[in-house]
Protein backbone atom coordinates (compact mmCIF):
# COMPACT_ATOMS: atom_id res chain seq x y z
CA UNK A 1 0.00 0.00 0.00
CA UNK A 2 2.90 2.27 0.46
CA UNK A 3 5.36 3.54 -1.87
CA UNK A 4 8.63 4.69 -0.41
CA UNK A 5 10.19 5.13 -3.45
CA UNK A 6 8.77 9.02 -3.57
CA UNK A 7 11.10 10.07 -0.64
CA UNK A 8 8.28 9.56 1.98
CA UNK A 9 5.21 7.82 3.27
CA UNK A 10 2.93 7.24 0.18
CA UNK A 11 0.00 5.28 -0.13
CA UNK A 12 -0.89 4.31 -3.82
CA UNK A 13 -3.79 3.31 -3.86
CA UNK A 14 -6.46 4.01 -1.53
CA UNK A 15 -10.51 3.35 -2.05
CA UNK A 16 -12.02 3.80 1.35
CA UNK A 17 -15.31 3.52 0.08
CA UNK A 18 -14.21 -0.26 -0.48
CA UNK A 19 -15.69 -1.79 2.38
CA UNK A 20 -13.35 -4.97 2.65
CA UNK A 21 -10.67 -2.70 2.30
CA UNK A 22 -11.45 -0.28 4.81
CA UNK A 23 -12.05 -3.00 7.05
CA UNK A 24 -8.78 -4.90 6.32
CA UNK A 25 -6.57 -2.12 6.42
CA UNK A 26 -8.42 1.37 5.56
CA UNK A 27 -9.63 2.13 9.00
CA UNK A 28 -6.56 1.47 11.29
CA UNK A 29 -4.67 3.97 8.52
CA UNK A 30 -7.64 6.50 8.85
CA UNK A 31 -7.59 6.68 12.38
CA UNK A 32 -4.11 6.80 12.60
CA UNK A 33 -3.42 10.11 10.09
CA UNK A 34 -6.71 11.83 11.90
CA UNK A 35 -4.78 11.53 15.64
CA UNK A 36 -2.00 13.08 14.27
CA UNK A 37 -3.53 15.65 12.01
CA UNK A 38 -5.74 16.72 14.96
CA UNK A 39 -2.66 17.74 17.10
CA UNK A 40 -1.39 19.78 14.83
CA UNK A 41 -4.40 21.44 13.96
CA UNK A 42 -4.82 21.68 17.67
CA UNK A 43 -1.60 23.67 18.12
CA UNK A 44 -2.71 25.60 14.45
CA UNK A 45 -5.52 27.16 16.36
CA UNK A 46 -3.66 28.04 19.35
CA UNK A 47 -1.17 29.90 17.43
CA UNK A 48 -3.72 31.41 15.67
CA UNK A 49 -6.18 32.67 18.73
CA UNK A 50 -2.58 33.61 20.21
CA UNK A 51 -3.62 37.39 20.29
CA UNK A 52 -7.42 36.78 21.98
CA UNK A 53 -5.26 36.18 25.30
CA UNK A 54 -2.06 38.08 24.79
CA UNK A 55 -4.91 41.49 24.27
CA UNK A 56 -5.98 40.43 28.05
CA UNK A 57 -1.96 40.84 29.09
CA UNK A 58 -1.63 44.19 27.48
CA UNK A 59 -2.42 46.73 30.39
CA UNK A 60 -2.75 50.14 30.21
CA UNK A 61 1.34 50.64 29.99
CA UNK A 62 1.32 48.88 26.77
CA UNK A 63 -0.89 52.24 25.05
CA UNK A 64 -3.73 50.17 23.67
CA UNK A 65 -7.10 51.35 23.12
CA UNK A 66 -9.81 48.52 23.42
CA UNK A 67 -10.50 49.94 19.66
CA UNK A 68 -6.76 49.26 18.59
CA UNK A 69 -7.43 44.93 20.24
CA UNK A 70 -10.43 44.24 18.26
CA UNK A 71 -8.45 46.25 15.50
CA UNK A 72 -5.41 44.09 15.96
CA UNK A 73 -7.72 40.52 16.60
CA UNK A 74 -9.52 41.49 13.50
CA UNK A 75 -6.41 41.69 11.00
CA UNK A 76 -5.12 38.20 12.66
CA UNK A 77 -8.45 36.55 11.95
CA UNK A 78 -8.18 37.95 8.49
CA UNK A 79 -4.94 36.22 7.27
CA UNK A 80 -5.61 33.09 9.01
CA UNK A 81 -9.33 33.17 6.85
CA UNK A 82 -6.96 33.66 3.64
CA UNK A 83 -4.36 31.71 4.41
CA UNK A 84 -6.67 28.58 4.21
CA UNK A 85 -6.91 28.83 0.08
CA UNK A 86 -3.63 27.74 -0.58
CA UNK A 87 -3.11 25.39 2.31
CA UNK A 88 -6.27 23.58 1.05
CA UNK A 89 -4.46 23.20 -2.25
CA UNK A 90 -0.84 22.25 -0.79
CA UNK A 91 -2.38 19.06 0.42
CA UNK A 92 -2.17 17.98 -3.23
CA UNK A 93 1.18 19.83 -4.25
CA UNK A 94 3.09 18.50 -1.13
CA UNK A 95 1.15 15.20 -0.01
CA UNK A 96 -1.16 15.33 3.22
CA UNK A 97 2.17 14.20 5.45
CA UNK A 98 4.53 16.61 4.17
CA UNK A 99 2.43 19.52 4.55
CA UNK A 100 1.66 18.53 7.93
CA UNK A 101 5.18 18.73 8.88
CA UNK A 102 5.79 22.25 7.17
CA UNK A 103 2.40 23.60 8.18
CA UNK A 104 3.12 22.79 11.84
CA UNK A 105 6.93 23.77 10.99
CA UNK A 106 5.60 27.26 10.51
CA UNK A 107 3.80 27.95 13.41
CA UNK A 108 7.23 28.77 14.98
CA UNK A 109 7.76 31.92 12.94
CA UNK A 110 4.70 33.96 14.84
CA UNK A 111 5.42 32.38 18.17
CA UNK A 112 9.13 33.20 18.30
CA UNK A 113 8.27 37.00 16.56
CA UNK A 114 5.66 37.78 19.22
CA UNK A 115 8.28 36.28 22.28
CA UNK A 116 10.86 39.20 21.03
CA UNK A 117 8.46 41.88 20.65
CA UNK A 118 5.96 41.38 23.46
CA UNK A 119 6.53 44.43 26.18
CA UNK A 120 5.61 47.65 27.03
CA UNK A 121 6.79 50.38 24.49
CA UNK A 122 6.40 47.89 21.29
CA UNK A 123 4.03 50.39 19.02
CA UNK A 124 0.81 49.41 17.75
CA UNK A 125 2.27 48.70 14.14
CA UNK A 126 4.71 46.13 15.36
CA UNK A 127 2.18 43.96 17.39
CA UNK A 128 -0.15 44.29 14.32
CA UNK A 129 2.60 43.39 11.97
CA UNK A 130 3.66 40.43 14.41
CA UNK A 131 0.28 39.69 14.47
CA UNK A 132 -0.69 39.15 10.99
CA UNK A 133 1.98 36.36 11.08
CA UNK A 134 -0.53 34.08 13.54
CA UNK A 135 -2.88 34.06 10.98
CA UNK A 136 -0.74 30.98 9.79
CA UNK A 137 -2.45 29.50 12.04
CA UNK A 138 -5.86 29.73 10.79
CA UNK A 139 -4.12 27.92 7.69
CA UNK A 140 -3.76 24.65 9.20
CA UNK A 141 -7.34 23.95 9.44
CA UNK A 142 -7.94 23.98 5.92
CA UNK A 143 -5.22 21.63 4.82
CA UNK A 144 -6.20 19.29 7.72
CA UNK A 145 -9.83 19.23 6.86
CA UNK A 146 -8.87 18.61 3.07
CA UNK A 147 -6.49 15.76 3.79
CA UNK A 148 -8.75 14.37 6.18
CA UNK A 149 -11.67 14.19 4.22
CA UNK A 150 -9.45 12.09 1.35
CA UNK A 151 -9.14 9.56 4.46
CA UNK A 152 -12.83 8.28 4.62
CA UNK A 153 -15.46 7.57 3.00
CA UNK A 154 -18.74 9.39 2.81
CA UNK A 155 -20.59 6.92 5.37
CA UNK A 156 -17.98 8.19 7.93
CA UNK A 157 -17.03 12.06 7.23
CA UNK A 158 -19.75 13.78 9.47
CA UNK A 159 -18.08 11.68 12.23
CA UNK A 160 -14.06 12.24 11.18
CA UNK A 161 -13.98 15.72 10.16
CA UNK A 162 -15.49 16.53 12.66
CA UNK A 163 -13.87 14.83 15.48
CA UNK A 164 -10.98 16.29 13.32
CA UNK A 165 -12.08 20.09 13.15
CA UNK A 166 -13.59 19.46 17.28
CA UNK A 167 -9.87 18.74 18.17
CA UNK A 168 -8.65 21.14 16.48
CA UNK A 169 -10.69 24.36 17.99
CA UNK A 170 -9.75 22.96 21.35
CA UNK A 171 -6.75 24.69 20.77
CA UNK A 172 -8.61 27.97 21.11
CA UNK A 173 -9.68 27.05 24.74
CA UNK A 174 -6.52 25.09 25.57
CA UNK A 175 -4.54 28.61 25.15
CA UNK A 176 -7.35 30.51 26.91
CA UNK A 177 -6.38 27.69 29.89
CA UNK A 178 -2.71 27.89 29.68
CA UNK A 179 -3.05 31.89 30.03
CA UNK A 180 -5.28 31.47 32.83
CA UNK A 181 -3.27 29.38 34.78
CA UNK A 182 -0.39 31.76 34.12
CA UNK A 183 -1.87 35.26 34.68
CA UNK A 184 -2.96 33.47 38.28
CA UNK A 185 0.57 32.73 39.05
CA UNK A 186 1.82 35.93 38.14
CA UNK A 187 3.46 35.76 35.08
CA UNK A 188 3.98 36.83 31.74
CA UNK A 189 2.55 36.61 28.10
CA UNK A 190 6.39 35.09 27.07
CA UNK A 191 5.92 32.57 29.37
CA UNK A 192 2.77 31.56 27.41
CA UNK A 193 4.84 31.81 24.32
CA UNK A 194 7.64 29.85 25.71
CA UNK A 195 5.79 26.82 26.75
CA UNK A 196 4.46 26.51 22.73
CA UNK A 197 7.55 26.71 21.11
CA UNK A 198 8.78 23.05 21.98
CA UNK A 199 5.09 21.85 21.42
CA UNK A 200 5.15 23.09 17.92
CA UNK A 201 8.52 21.26 17.48
CA UNK A 202 6.76 18.01 18.75
CA UNK A 203 3.85 18.55 16.68
CA UNK A 204 6.11 18.61 13.66
CA UNK A 205 8.12 15.67 14.28
CA UNK A 206 5.14 13.31 15.30
CA UNK A 207 3.60 14.26 11.72
CA UNK A 208 6.28 13.17 10.07
CA UNK A 209 6.87 10.21 11.87
CA UNK A 210 3.35 8.57 12.25
CA UNK A 211 1.44 10.02 9.07
CA UNK A 212 0.94 9.39 5.61
CA UNK A 213 0.60 10.82 1.99
CA UNK A 214 -2.33 9.77 -0.43
CA UNK A 215 -0.27 9.63 -3.80
CA UNK A 216 -4.13 9.85 -5.86
CA UNK A 217 -4.76 13.29 -4.46
CA UNK A 218 -3.93 15.56 -6.88
CA UNK A 219 -4.84 19.46 -7.38
CA UNK A 220 -7.33 19.41 -10.34
CA UNK A 221 -7.94 23.16 -11.58
CA UNK A 222 -10.78 22.53 -12.95
CA UNK A 223 -12.28 20.77 -9.80
CA UNK A 224 -11.47 24.37 -8.27
CA UNK A 225 -12.52 26.28 -10.96
CA UNK A 226 -16.02 23.95 -11.07
CA UNK A 227 -16.80 24.37 -7.38
CA UNK A 228 -16.17 28.25 -7.48
CA UNK A 229 -18.98 28.07 -10.26
CA UNK A 230 -21.41 26.10 -7.74
CA UNK A 231 -24.09 28.36 -6.24
CA UNK A 232 -23.66 26.02 -3.31
CA UNK A 233 -20.15 26.59 -2.52
CA UNK A 234 -21.23 30.21 -1.91
CA UNK A 235 -24.41 29.21 0.14
CA UNK A 236 -22.57 26.74 2.19
CA UNK A 237 -19.55 29.53 2.82
CA UNK A 238 -22.29 31.83 3.99
CA UNK A 239 -23.57 28.85 6.56
CA UNK A 240 -20.55 28.38 7.22
CA UNK A 241 -19.98 32.02 8.45
CA UNK A 242 -23.07 32.10 10.50
CA UNK A 243 -21.31 28.77 12.41
CA UNK A 244 -17.16 28.88 12.58
CA UNK A 245 -17.22 32.38 12.18
CA UNK A 246 -19.12 32.66 15.03
CA UNK A 247 -16.72 30.50 17.57
CA UNK A 248 -13.64 32.21 15.87
CA UNK A 249 -14.96 35.70 16.33
CA UNK A 250 -16.51 34.75 19.57
CA UNK A 251 -13.13 33.10 20.50
CA UNK A 252 -11.09 36.30 20.05
CA UNK A 253 -13.92 39.14 21.03
CA UNK A 254 -15.51 37.26 24.30
CA UNK A 255 -12.52 38.20 27.15
CA UNK A 256 -12.43 41.81 25.44
CA UNK A 257 -16.13 42.01 25.94
CA UNK A 258 -15.78 41.54 29.27
CA UNK A 259 -12.94 43.61 30.66
CA UNK A 260 -14.55 46.57 28.26
CA UNK A 261 -18.35 46.20 29.11
CA UNK A 262 -18.43 44.85 32.40
CA UNK A 263 -15.43 45.86 33.97
CA UNK A 264 -13.66 42.26 34.54
CA UNK A 265 -9.88 42.23 35.52
CA UNK A 266 -7.82 40.06 32.59
CA UNK A 267 -7.41 37.37 35.47
CA UNK A 268 -11.52 37.65 36.25
CA UNK A 269 -11.66 37.51 32.37
CA UNK A 270 -10.12 34.44 31.71
CA UNK A 271 -11.88 32.39 34.42
CA UNK A 272 -14.82 31.81 31.98
CA UNK A 273 -13.45 32.70 28.56
CA UNK A 274 -12.31 29.32 27.92
CA UNK A 275 -15.41 27.71 28.92
CA UNK A 276 -17.19 28.29 25.41
CA UNK A 277 -15.06 27.45 23.42
CA UNK A 278 -13.92 24.30 25.07
CA UNK A 279 -17.59 23.30 24.96
CA UNK A 280 -18.16 24.36 21.59
CA UNK A 281 -14.93 22.20 20.33
CA UNK A 282 -15.93 19.35 22.25
CA UNK A 283 -19.64 19.11 20.83
CA UNK A 284 -18.41 19.50 17.02
CA UNK A 285 -18.24 15.99 16.51
CA UNK A 286 -21.93 15.34 17.93
CA UNK A 287 -23.11 17.77 15.59
CA UNK A 288 -20.90 15.70 12.43
CA UNK A 289 -22.56 12.86 14.16
CA UNK A 290 -26.18 14.23 13.96
CA UNK A 291 -25.90 15.05 11.07
CA UNK A 292 -24.85 11.60 9.59
CA UNK A 293 -28.14 10.17 11.25
CA UNK A 294 -30.84 13.08 10.55
CA UNK A 295 -29.28 15.20 7.93
CA UNK A 296 -27.00 18.27 8.15
CA UNK A 297 -29.78 20.30 6.67
CA UNK A 298 -31.85 19.74 9.18
CA UNK A 299 -29.20 19.89 12.18
CA UNK A 300 -28.27 23.08 10.76
CA UNK A 301 -30.95 24.69 10.67
CA UNK A 302 -32.42 24.13 13.77
CA UNK A 303 -29.30 25.13 15.38
CA UNK A 304 -30.11 28.77 13.99
CA UNK A 305 -32.88 29.18 15.39
CA UNK A 306 -31.18 28.01 18.73
CA UNK A 307 -28.32 30.87 18.29
CA UNK A 308 -30.84 33.31 17.30
CA UNK A 309 -32.97 32.77 20.85
CA UNK A 310 -28.99 32.67 22.61
CA UNK A 311 -28.34 35.98 21.09
CA UNK A 312 -31.87 37.48 21.79
CA UNK A 313 -30.61 36.40 25.30
CA UNK A 314 -27.33 38.15 25.43
CA UNK A 315 -29.33 41.82 24.02
CA UNK A 316 -31.65 41.70 27.44
CA UNK A 317 -28.46 40.90 29.33
CA UNK A 318 -26.50 43.69 27.66
CA UNK A 319 -29.25 46.03 28.03
CA UNK A 320 -29.69 44.77 31.61
CA UNK A 321 -26.10 44.83 32.60
CA UNK A 322 -26.31 41.62 33.95
CA UNK A 323 -22.81 39.60 33.62
CA UNK A 324 -23.87 36.29 34.66
CA UNK A 325 -27.19 35.90 32.55
CA UNK A 326 -24.58 37.32 29.81
CA UNK A 327 -21.66 35.07 30.30
CA UNK A 328 -24.47 31.87 30.61
CA UNK A 329 -25.93 32.81 27.17
CA UNK A 330 -22.84 33.63 25.80
CA UNK A 331 -21.37 30.20 26.52
CA UNK A 332 -24.39 28.36 25.48
CA UNK A 333 -23.73 30.67 22.01
CA UNK A 334 -20.49 29.04 21.96
CA UNK A 335 -21.75 25.72 22.11
CA UNK A 336 -24.63 26.21 19.28
CA UNK A 337 -21.78 27.17 17.21
CA UNK A 338 -19.38 24.00 17.24
CA UNK A 339 -22.52 21.94 17.21
CA UNK A 340 -23.54 24.05 13.61
CA UNK A 341 -19.72 24.11 12.80
CA UNK A 342 -20.19 19.91 12.56
CA UNK A 343 -23.54 20.10 10.88
CA UNK A 344 -22.75 22.27 8.11
CA UNK A 345 -19.80 20.89 6.90
CA UNK A 346 -21.05 17.12 7.13
CA UNK A 347 -23.15 18.79 4.57
CA UNK A 348 -20.49 19.80 2.03
CA UNK A 349 -19.51 16.21 0.61
CA UNK A 350 -23.32 15.22 0.90
CA UNK A 351 -24.68 18.23 -1.25
CA UNK A 352 -21.89 16.92 -4.14
CA UNK A 353 -23.21 13.31 -3.76
CA UNK A 354 -26.59 14.01 -4.13
CA UNK A 355 -25.01 16.23 -6.98
CA UNK A 356 -23.67 13.10 -9.08
CA UNK A 357 -26.45 11.09 -8.24
CA UNK A 358 -28.95 13.44 -9.95
CA UNK A 359 -26.56 13.27 -13.02
CA UNK A 360 -27.45 9.78 -12.98
CA UNK A 361 -23.72 8.69 -11.56
CA UNK A 362 -23.59 5.51 -9.17
CA UNK A 363 -21.56 3.82 -7.15
CA UNK A 364 -16.86 4.52 -7.56
CA UNK A 365 -18.16 7.44 -10.50
CA UNK A 366 -20.41 8.79 -8.02
CA UNK A 367 -18.19 8.97 -4.86
CA UNK A 368 -15.22 10.06 -7.59
CA UNK A 369 -17.62 13.17 -8.32
CA UNK A 370 -18.62 14.25 -4.56
CA UNK A 371 -14.81 14.12 -3.21
CA UNK A 372 -13.68 15.62 -6.17
CA UNK A 373 -15.84 18.93 -5.62
CA UNK A 374 -16.27 18.68 -2.19
CA UNK A 375 -12.62 18.58 -1.46
CA UNK A 376 -11.97 21.81 -3.66
CA UNK A 377 -14.91 23.61 -2.54
CA UNK A 378 -14.00 23.01 1.34
CA UNK A 379 -11.02 25.36 1.28
CA UNK A 380 -12.88 28.17 -0.24
CA UNK A 381 -15.73 27.70 2.08
CA UNK A 382 -13.63 27.47 5.18
CA UNK A 383 -12.04 31.05 4.13
CA UNK A 384 -15.01 32.70 3.35
CA UNK A 385 -16.47 31.31 6.56
CA UNK A 386 -13.17 32.10 8.82
CA UNK A 387 -14.30 36.13 7.34
CA UNK A 388 -16.96 35.83 9.87
CA UNK A 389 -14.73 36.27 12.64
CA UNK A 390 -13.15 39.42 10.97
CA UNK A 391 -16.62 40.87 10.41
CA UNK A 392 -17.69 40.26 14.29
CA UNK A 393 -14.64 41.86 16.03
CA UNK A 394 -14.77 45.06 13.29
CA UNK A 395 -19.03 44.56 14.83
CA UNK A 396 -17.68 45.11 18.23
CA UNK A 397 -14.91 47.41 17.56
CA UNK A 398 -17.80 49.56 15.63
CA UNK A 399 -20.47 48.93 18.82
CA UNK A 400 -17.98 50.45 21.89
CA UNK A 401 -16.92 52.94 19.75
CA UNK A 402 -21.06 54.06 18.82
CA UNK A 403 -22.35 52.88 22.12
CA UNK A 404 -19.71 51.85 24.87
CA UNK A 405 -21.08 48.75 24.61
CA UNK A 406 -21.21 45.04 22.32
CA UNK A 407 -25.39 45.42 22.14
CA UNK A 408 -25.57 46.74 18.69
CA UNK A 409 -23.34 43.89 17.26
CA UNK A 410 -25.53 41.35 18.63
CA UNK A 411 -28.51 43.07 17.03
CA UNK A 412 -26.68 42.79 13.67
CA UNK A 413 -25.72 38.90 14.72
CA UNK A 414 -29.31 37.92 15.57
CA UNK A 415 -30.48 39.08 11.89
CA UNK A 416 -27.44 37.45 10.72
CA UNK A 417 -28.59 34.33 11.20
CA UNK A 418 -32.34 34.89 10.99
CA UNK A 419 -31.40 34.76 7.51
CA UNK A 420 -29.10 31.77 7.67
CA UNK A 421 -31.95 30.40 8.88
CA UNK A 422 -33.99 31.15 5.98
CA UNK A 423 -31.71 30.55 3.26
CA UNK A 424 -31.12 26.84 4.63
CA UNK A 425 -34.72 26.20 4.92
CA UNK A 426 -35.04 27.72 1.23
CA UNK A 427 -32.16 25.57 -0.63
CA UNK A 428 -31.98 22.81 1.30
CA UNK A 429 -34.95 21.93 2.96
CA UNK A 430 -38.24 23.41 1.23
CA UNK A 431 -38.61 20.36 -1.21
CA UNK A 432 -37.54 17.81 0.92
CA UNK A 433 -40.94 16.35 1.61
CA UNK A 434 -41.85 16.14 -2.28
CA UNK A 435 -38.87 13.10 -2.79
CA UNK A 436 -38.15 9.86 -1.01
CA UNK A 437 -34.90 7.80 -1.64
CA UNK A 438 -37.18 5.47 -2.73
CA UNK A 439 -39.44 7.82 -5.28
CA UNK A 440 -36.22 9.01 -6.64
CA UNK A 441 -34.63 5.69 -7.25
CA UNK A 442 -37.60 4.45 -10.24
CA UNK A 443 -36.53 7.77 -12.01
CA UNK A 444 -34.54 7.38 -14.94
CA UNK A 445 -32.26 10.57 -13.59
CA UNK A 446 -33.26 11.60 -9.86
CA UNK A 447 -34.55 14.56 -9.15
CA UNK A 448 -31.71 16.50 -6.95
CA UNK A 449 -32.91 16.42 -2.96
CA UNK A 450 -30.91 17.70 -0.19
CA UNK A 451 -32.86 16.44 2.52
CA UNK A 452 -30.64 13.77 3.85
CA UNK A 453 -26.91 16.09 3.28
Amino acid sequence: MTAPSRGGRWIRHWDPENETFWDETGERTAKRNLFFSVLSEHIGFSVWTLWSVLVLFMGPEYGLTPADKFLLTSMVTLVGAVARVPYTFAVAVFGGRNWTVVSAGLLLVPTIAAFAVMEPGTSFSTFLLVGLLAGVGGGNFASSMTNINAFFPLRKKGWALGLNAGGGNIGVPVIQLAALAIIGAGGGPRVLLGIYIPLIVVAAVLAARFMDNIENVRNDTGAARDAAKDPHTWIMSFLYIGTFGSFIGYSFAFGQVLTNQFGRTPLQAAYVTFIGPLLGSLIRPVGGRLADRYGGARITLYNFVAMGAATAVLIVASTEKSPALFTVAFVVLFVLTGLGNGSTYKMIPGIFQAKALAEGLVGEAAAAYGRRLSGASMGLIGAVGALGGVGINLAFRQSFLSYGSGTGAFVAFLACYALCFAVTWAVYLRRSGAETPSTAATETKPQLSYAEV
